[in-house]
């Protein structure tokens, strides 16, 4: 990532009005700016302080810090319980100032954060098991959570070996994976006891990744040939297999054996499609993580109508553009799932096939690129490159995920696609995937808070907000069809909508299955008939959502607010309406709950008229 780009004279300037004008940066000593913004660089240090692994991700591993390359995070019940009573004293402090006194970006700043520590202290009160953040998570343990999973992925692509220091703190972190891991099972244990078991393939597919790592020899996983590829590309000398291979086989398997035991016991209770139903005062539980995932009041019958709504309206306008190519038999779905396996559209389920694919990615990154003035006066300086989801996790991992960059420019970002099955990505649906993913989706957005010298630290590195940012990569997409970024392919207006109608169908399947009851087969039957997917694909994004319950609803829903937030801006500004204006003023203000969206917007219209 390249140095912060500097916006003093820009803000003196352009119309970012009410959302970023007043730079806190520049407030005045003993002004009520000026103690919000010491207040959450407090807490943003404090949170660095706390988490090994943030530390790493950001780059900030080093100096005073440098201690803690040789650590994981702290994860324990105990740890939990006191992170809880820290954002209570937090939340408290920050209710103590006065938000009327503040200058209108420190509103922002201060609506963020009391939003995020209020909904931290109310959650984290109400539910005991699992994970209650910015989206919940009720089992300690799946097929993507836990240490088991995380750590090797994270030693893998962000612990950086320059130096024997570097590959020292390496098998520090090694020697700390069984201490990680039997954290989580403890606490696994504890909300077994309290009820909370996932349905019975939950655990068939988080057993299947733990021997995954576990059936093979020490010295062959990641966790030992990672620390010697990176080591060699050091000319590190020292035996560093070896060292590595007796942590892993002494110490990380023994740990790893504990967690598969435990898991085939709990396999016996699970019974197969409970989801957050069955969970203790569960439909109370997904209302409240709806709530969360959205950062809206939607209930659950408010998301599944919105979804078949959408679905309808999307299904409708790809039947005419399926009927215009000649495909006029069957649903939507058949006609796409048809339009999926045509020779043109596949990829061959080879090295040099997936290849091919992360070529074409970036390539057409590259031509995006080229577009983005027509919309943006304001672009990051941090680039981004597509790559493939490490093999070892590809089985219980998303379809794709983005990586932002370090801080201090050490790692570039990344979007990390999933190519177990190369049949999931046509070749008409890379292209918006491409849009969602990097620019000027995920990349674009993350980026330039990333870069900014005007949001506090602590809104840059800290808070995500899955609405936000994932209702501003599918608005991505829809602005990149309309800059015509998809022209060059006759389908990529239909890739853009399927990519619409996949998430539309999202908010129908996640209310299916824990507000309606649906089973795994009848969640997965219906993603196949509303989208055309192949069924491999839908099952693993419906396994994902009964891990996972209300997370998909963010996206959809995002989308809504945001084309609304748009829409809104453009009736009541009418030809005063510039478009590079208004991306900087709600993207130069990083990312926010899609309540404080909404009104802030509304006050950069005032400053406009």
């Amino acid at each position: 990532m390249t140095q912060p780009i500097d916006r003093r004279a820009f803000l003196a300037t352009t119309a970012a009005g009410a959302l970023a004008a007043a730079a806190p940066a520049l407030a005045q000593p003993g002004s009520p700016d000026a103690a919000l913004r010491a207040k959450l660089d407090s807490m943003f240090e404090a949170l660095v302080d706390d988490s090994p692994r943030f530390a790493t991700s950001l780059g900030l591993d080093k100096g005073p810090r440098a201690a803690m390359k040789s650590r994981l995070d702290d994860n324990s019940a105990a740890a939990k319980a006191r992170r809880l009573e820290r954002s209570r004293g937090w939340l408290k402090e920050l209710r103590a100032i006065d938000r009327a006194k503040l200058s209108a970006a420190s509103k922002v700043d201060y609506d963020v954060v009391v939003y995020q520590y209020d909904q931290t202290v109310t959650n984290g009160d109400k539910w005991k098991f699992g994970d209650v953040g910015g989206n919940f998570s009720p089992y300690v343990i799946s097929q993507q959570r836990g240490a088991y999973v995380n750590v090797p992925d994270f030693l893998d692509s962000q612990h950086r070996v320059t130096d024997a220091a570097d590959a020292e703190a390496y098998l520090s972190r090694l020697h700390d994976f069984s201490r990680a891991m039997d954290d989580d099972l403890a606490r696994q244990r504890a909300d077994v006891a309290m009820g909370v078991v996932p349905a019975d393939f939950i655990c068939d597919l988080t057993l299947g990744q733990m021997k995954t790592l576990r059936d093979q020899p020490a010295e062959r996983t990641v966790l030992v040939s990672s620390l010697v590829k990176k080591a060699k590309a050091a000319n590190l000398p020292g035996d560093w297999e070896a060292r590595a291979t007796k942590i892993v086989s002494g110490e990380v398997y023994p740990a790893l054996d504990r967690q598969i035991a435990a898991m085939t016991a709990l396999r016996a209770k699970a019974k197969p499609d409970v989801a957050a139903w069955a969970l203790p005062n569960g439909d109370a539980y997904y209302a409240d993580a709806v709530k969360a995932s959205t950062t809206t009041n939607y209930t659950p019958q408010q998301v599944h109508q919105l979804g078949l709504d959408q679905v309808a309206e999307i299904s409708a306008r790809l039947d005419t553009i399926l009927k215009a190519r000649g495909m006029t038999q069957g649903t939507v779905g058949a006609r796409l799932m048809a339009l999926n396996v045509q020779p043109d559209q596949v990829f061959p389920p080879t090295d040099e096939g997936r290849a091919e694919m992360l070529k074409l990615l970036n390539d057409h990154i590259g031509e995006v690129y080229k577009l983005l003035p027509n919309a943006f006066r304001t672009l990051p300086k941090a680039k981004v490159e597509v790559r493939r989801v490490p093999v070892f996790i590809q089985d219980g991992a998303s379809n794709g995920y983005y990586q932002s960059a370090a801080l201090d420019g050490s790692r570039p970002a990344a979007f990390y696609i999933n190519l177990k099955e190369t049949s999931d990505w046509p070749r008409y649906n890379l292209w918006t995937l491409a849009h969602h993913e990097t620019v000027p989706g995920h990349h674009l957005q993350i980026a330039l808070a990333q870069e900014s010298t005007q949001i506090p630290i602590l809104r840059r590195a800290g808070f995500g907000f899955s609405a936000f940012s994932e209702g501003w990569a599918l608005y991505a997409e829809q602005l990149s069809q309309e800059l015509g970024a998809n022209d060059a392919d006759p389908l990529g207006e239909a890739g853009y909508l399927q990519s619409l109608l996949f998430r539309a169908a999202r908010l129908v399947t996640d209310t299916g299955i824990h507000y309606k009851r649906w089973g795994r087969a009848q969640a997965t039957q219906y993603m196949v008939d509303t989208i055309g997917n192949t069924k491999s694909r839908a099952q693993r994004e419906v396994e994902r959502y009964f891990a996972g319950p209300g997370q998909a609803n963010s996206y959809k829903v995002g989308h809504t607010v945001w084309v609304k937030c748009r829409d809104s801006a453009k009736q009541k500004l009418g030809p005063k309406f510039d478009l590079k204006a208004y991306h900087d003023a709600v993207l130069l203000s990083g990312a926010m709950p899609l309540t404080v969206l909404e009104r802030h917007v509304d006050e950069w219209v005032a400053t406009q008229a």
